[in-house]
């Protein structure tokens, strides 16, 4: 450890990481009223931590190593690094983690598993922190996998219930798909470098293969294409699971892991990055369209955003793309607790049966249009300012471009943010206006929520307001976030894109708005373009076809060459085992043992016999020669 370091830091360090697991522990044997309380003071106190941190840290970055294990001439460390992208990630981790755990206090209520719930979130909260702190690839590694862990716990929570059980695991193995790329570059950087350090700026790129697969944790985790489907159906969780989890924390580690290692990206696999992005934003845009399920709209928005941030890392924007993760963690997790504020209220998800909801439940509407338009990208509002930026850098990007075919990128982006109005103003629609369609549930019994789930959704919304980051609202060069984080480039602005982004989403807007009917339509549902929607793409169906059907026909062919072949030949040899042991048990009685015993038995007949001649009588032995004699007569005669 360096002897400059502040002596309060290392301190701070400990506590953060560790409080969250100490908090896992002692939640597991809490009491149904007070697991909820523990948590939240838990989360308060990490959040005072990280903001002394951050107000005690110096201006350039810190390394925390401790030596862990040394094997002949190699060294292993346990480095941690602390600089400002640590300390904005630490205080949004536990700022919506706090959020969260409040909310869940009165929406959990009912939850005979409450304390459980919170040890699960505790155990996500210091695994996702483990990952904004490490300083090397292997401890992030290490809690990389926590983070896989947590979340199947928590997407699976209510075990009783198939869908969630089959949703944990297929995000958990996805998961492990992408995880699988990123340990072989954790390995490729350490044959290349010699070291498994988290680079710095000046860093020189490693090969293309290299960033690949590190990035390939990021399409996992992050539900880049073609690795997205598992995060609609995680939304069988808890709602407030998911405004954690998939909204501001989990999906954000994949962003957070693509800013440590930009140094070390090749031009070649920034532009694979870049076009990855792109089709994710674009393919989880429009499967959003056409959900039913509130928070399955949610969450292809988010797997559209975190194709846009992708995106932006991948046109050398990597500040644009950590400014639309921070505003999108406030918007996006304050949309999804207030849908869990209109599910808790009508009793279902599906939007079909929703409807005039904005004069029964006032607070939520309102906090719910501020989220949803600053995800469409209106002006004066945070979504506007961080999707301006990534869009403005990619066009940037695209004009140094040799290869014309690279405006296909920015083009594509921008289009994604009509789409994002486009779905955002049909689900809008659907759940506040128009007449009450839920049958089930009359409209006098649906009510607004407590003050524990309205006060995260009010502030959620607040903090989705532009003038927090930028007192222009048109452009955010100015603000403070690019004071502190210093752009990699400087991005020009483009005069044009402004009007054009906003035309677009009020076109989107008109669109949505013109699906409100299409709903009602029987046949709907059966058109290929609802369809194409509705299935995400029909990427599960491809996997399906490509990839678990042969898998599970290959399975089936082995289990029948299992039973007939190998099990057949193992049986064949036992009972030709058995077969020849009772043959050679019966050569070993009559023919073995038969013959011993038969010369055993002429050699007594014979003995017994000479006994008899030798009796000591002298007629015998007169008799004997005579016969000898006369048998010797014979033989010569």
């Amino acid at each position: 450890m360096p002897d400059d370091v502040p002596p309060i830091l290392p301190l701070l360090t400990a506590a953060i990481l560790l409080t969250p697991f100490a908090g896992f522990l002692v939640l597991l044997r809490a009491g149904h009223r007070s697991a909820g309380r523990i948590a939240v003071l838990l989360t308060g106190l990490g959040l005072v931590a990280s903001v002394v941190l951050a107000m005690s840290m110096p201006v350039q970055s810190i390394a925390l190593r401790i030596n862990w294990v040394a094997l002949q001439h190699i060294t292993f460390d346990v480095g941690f690094r602390l600089d400002t992208l640590t300390a904005l990630m630490l205080m949004l981790v536990h700022g919506v983690a706090l959020l969260v755990q409040l909310y869940s206090i009165s929406y959990l209520h009912d939850e005979p598993r409450l304390p459980r719930y919170f040890s699960y979130l505790q155990l996500f909260v210091g695994a996702m922190l483990g990952i904004v702190l490490a300083g090397d690839l292997i401890i992030m590694y290490a809690f990389w996998e926590l983070v896989g862990l947590a979340s199947y716990l928590l997407i699976g929570f209510y075990t009783e219930r198939p869908s969630a059980v089959r949703a944990a695991k297929k995000a958990f193995l996805m998961n492990r798909i992408g995880d699988v790329g990123f340990l072989i570059g954790i390995f490729l950087t350490y044959f290349y470098t010699n070291a498994t350090e988290l680079p710095t700026e000046g860093a020189s790129a490693l090969p293309t293969v290299v960033g690949l697969c590190l990035f390939m944790g990021c399409v996992g985790k992050s539900a880049q294409f073609p690795l997205l489907t598992w995060l609609p159906d995680a939304m069988e969780g808890p709602t407030p699971v998911s405004a954690l989890l998939h909204a501001a924390t989990m999906v954000a580690a994949g962003i957070f892991l693509l800013l440590r290692i930009y140094p070390i990206l090749s031009p070649d696999a920034l532009s694979i990055i870049a076009l990855v992005g792109t089709i994710t934003a674009m393919w989880g845009g429009y499967s959003a369209v056409f959900q039913h399920d509130i928070k399955k709209v949610l969450a292809f928005s988010t797997v559209s955003q975190l194709g846009l941030m992708v995106a932006g890392v991948g046109t050398g924007n990597p500040t644009g793309a950590l400014f639309h993760l921070l505003t999108h963690a406030f918007f996006k997790a304050g949309l999804f607790l207030s849908a869990g504020a209109v599910i808790h209220g009508v009793e279902t998800q599906d939007m079909r049966h929703m409807g005039g909801l904005r004069k029964t439940l006032p607070g939520t509407f309102v906090a719910y249009t501020v989220c949803a338009a600053a995800l469409a990208g209106l002006p004066l509002l945070s979504g506007f300012l961080s999707k301006e930026v990534i869009l403005a850098g990619a066009f940037q990007w695209a004009d140094v471009q040799d290869n014309g075919l690279a405006y296909a990128i920015p083009a594509l982006l921008l289009l994604s943010s009509g789409l994002t109005a486009l779905y955002m103003v049909r689900q809008w629609q659907m759940v506040f206006f128009g007449p009450y369609r839920n049958h089930a549930l009359p409209l006098q019994q649906v009510h607004e929520p407590d003050a524990l789930m309205r006060i995260p959704v009010g502030l959620l919304a607040l903090l989705s307001i532009g003038f927090w980051f930028s007192l222009n609202p048109f452009h955010a060069q100015d603000s403070w976030f690019f004071d502190v984080f210093a752009p990699a480039t400087e991005t020009a602005e483009v005069s044009w894109l402004a009007p054009v982004s906003i035309a677009l989403v009020a076109l989107g807007g008109y669109v949505g708005f013109l699906l409100r009917n299409h709903d009602n339509n029987a046949g709907a549902m059966t058109r290929s373009y609802v369809r194409l929607s509705v299935e995400y793409g029909f990427l599960d169906a491809i996997y399906q076809f490509i990839i678990i059907k042969p898998i599970r026909q290959l399975a089936t062919l082995l289990y029948r060459t299992d039973q007939r072949v190998v099990d057949g030949a193992v049986n064949g040899l036992g009972v030709g085992s058995v077969v020849t042991a009772h043959l050679t048990n019966l050569l070993d009685r009559w023919g073995v043992d038969g013959v011993v015993n038969g010369a055993a038995w002429v050699a007594g007949r014979l003995g017994r016999l000479a006994r008899s001649v030798q009796n000591g009588r002298v007629q015998s032995y007169i008799t004997a020669a005579v016969v000898g004699l006369l048998l010797m007569l014979w033989w010569l005669l």
